[in-house]
């Protein structure tokens, strides 16, 4: 069983109307969509021993308004008093109240710790107000999260260790200690575990179902969801890539999947044979035979390292581990 894939080439599947996206050197691990079309996009993001475009600035929350002809990515300000210098934004995940606050949780690796952040978005001013910081023993090693109210959510531990030798040992000897963890103000619990590295989390559009990726497994995890936040795993989808961020098409309900065809060249980074990008399609994920399609392939000669792709309105984005970014009119 090759977990990093190491000899897989992949065969280009282009889409006709697509441009790289001004402003993302560096790349955008994560995208979240809000129903009105405005894109929340991660970038920056800074792992120990993992390629940067640019190791010496920090993350930042890009956004896009997918409603626009030709949105631009702008950056969003943060409130004073959150340290911007040391910001690393990894997952991300949205959340409407009732009342029509939108929240913007993010992981955060500060110094490389492990902390969720949770923003009040302000369309007004385009800026994302801080409002608390969390950290959390269950939390040693956050890499993505979906947001379930408005301090609630499921985040996917990609390791079980915090320390980077010991998360090194943990990969090495595929202990499959990874999980998810339920985080709410009144209570937070382990709810599944076994995983390889989970890494992207999502939500079915009827919120009765949670998927997790396990990237090192090539796997897509359907765990029911209960009334008291527990999971139950139902069934896992075995795929012949790595796969990174999960999102839905809200039209459809089917599973976008940012994926690494080959996980060494991800790892080991050389200018000259660079990581390839996949995006895939995942239709009926709970039929007995869920169809899944490729929407886009390249080599590396355009894109590098895709870590997520999100839809609205026939407009795809494409984000990368530490790459570029891609938006096409389907």
């Amino acid at each position: 069983m090759n977990r990093l894939k190491a000899s897989r080439e992949v065969k280009s599947v282009d889409l006709p109307n697509c441009h790289l996206i001004k402003g993302i050197e560096a790349g955008a691990d994560d995208i979240d969509i809000l129903p009105n079309g405005l894109a929340f996009l991660s970038v920056g993001l800074k792992c120990p021993g993992l390629h940067s475009f640019s190791p010496d600035k920090p993350g930042g929350i890009l956004m896009m308004d997918l409603k626009k002809e030709n949105p631009r990515a702008l950056e969003l300000r943060i409130s004073r008093g959150f340290n911007l210098a040391s910001f690393n934004p990894h997952g991300i995940s949205t959340f409407i109240d009732n009342d029509d606050t939108v929240y913007l949780f993010v992981v955060n690796h500060p110094e490389f710790k492990n902390t969720v952040e949770i923003f009040k978005f302000e369309e007004e001013e385009n800026s994302l107000l801080h409002l608390k910081t969390i950290k959390h023993e269950l939390l040693p090693s956050v890499n993505d999260i979906i947001a379930v109210g408005p301090a609630h959510f499921y985040a996917t531990n990609d390791h079980y260790f915090s320390d980077p030798f010991l998360k090194y040992l943990e990969t090495y000897l595929n202990l499959h200690w990874a999980n998810v963890v339920y985080y709410s103000p009144n209570e937070v619990k382990v709810v599944a575990e076994g995983f390889d590295a989970a890494n992207g989390i999502n939500i079915s559009p009827d919120k009765k179902y949670i998927y997790v990726a396990d990237i090192l497994a090539h796997e897509i995890h359907v765990l029911e969801k209960h009334p008291n936040m527990n999971l139950t795993q139902l069934k896992v989808l075995k795929l012949d890539t790595l796969v990174d961020n999960l999102s839905i098409d809200p039209s459809s309900g089917d599973i976008l999947v940012g994926c690494h065809p080959n996980g060494q060249k991800l790892f080991i980074y050389d200018p000259n044979n660079p990581p390839s990008s996949e995006v895939l399609r995942i239709q009926n994920i709970l039929s007995e035979k869920p169809t899944v399609t490729t929407v886009y392939a390249n080599n590396g000669s355009v894109l590098q390292g895709s870590s997520v792709a999100s839809v609205y309105d026939r407009k795809l984005l494409i984000g990368t581990l530490y790459h570029r970014a891609l938006y096409c009119e389907l």
